[in-house]
């Protein structure tokens, strides 16, 4: 068994030699025992003894086990090498979606005239709402004032319609404000779009 697994081991570091004779070439063993080659080591092996090989499979380097500071460095930099290779794939993903999606500039204009007018609509709705939401609260609270004045008992009615009010004149707000929000970043991102767009066109004319 253990010869077969020798032969296994041999065999996998032959293929990873061949495959890119360019690429260093780390070994490494798990917890198991298991000898495992690759171009990078595992994070959870990045703790653990390694060596590093040369294109001819000769010991190169050892890699001593990393530590807890050492460690902690290694992984921020992987995660930071990880979410710019991410950051990349997806500006290249929107850059070709840009690309498909307009044929010139006017058609981008176009489009965000759609987008502002529909946000646009919004925000007026929410507008006219909020000015009859906080006329009616006004009405409530100046009826409570006047029983007050009165020194009359309010109506638990009353209350609860000044509750009511003063909750839907809140959350109309809100809804006001977020819709003023989108309709900047609908101009701020058809802006960045166009120029995105200019950019890419300018570079393949160029080219």
């Amino acid at each position: 068994m253990r010869k077969s697994t020798c032969l296994k081991a041999g065999l996998v570091l032959c293929l990873a030699l061949s495959a890119n004779a360019e690429a260093k070439l780390y070994k490494w063993v798990d917890d198991n025992g298991t000898t495992h080659y690759g171009e990078t080591i595992p994070p959870e092996y990045a703790n653990k003894d390694a060596t590093r090989l040369s294109d001819k499979g000769r010991v190169e380097k050892r890699i001593e086990k990393l530590t807890p500071e050492e460690l902690r460095a290694k992984e921020a930099e992987d995660a930071k090498k990880a979410a710019t290779q991410k950051q990349a794939i997806e500006a290249k993903r929107r850059d070709t979606a840009l690309l498909s999606t307009f044929s010139n500039e006017k058609e981008i204009d176009l489009a965000r005239d759609r987008g502002l007018q529909q946000v646009e609509a919004r925000i007026s709705s929410y507008s006219t709402m909020l000015k009859s939401a906080q006329a009616s609260l006004a009405g409530h609270q100046k009826e409570q004032e006047g029983l007050l004045k009165q020194n009359k008992k309010i109506p638990k009615s009353l209350l609860e319609d000044i509750q009511e009010g003063e909750t839907r004149v809140t959350q109309l707000q809100k809804d006001l404000d977020q819709s003023n929000l989108e309709l900047a970043n609908v101009k701020t991102r058809f802006d960045a779009d166009k120029a995105r767009y200019r950019e890419l066109k300018g570079n393949s004319s160029a080219r």
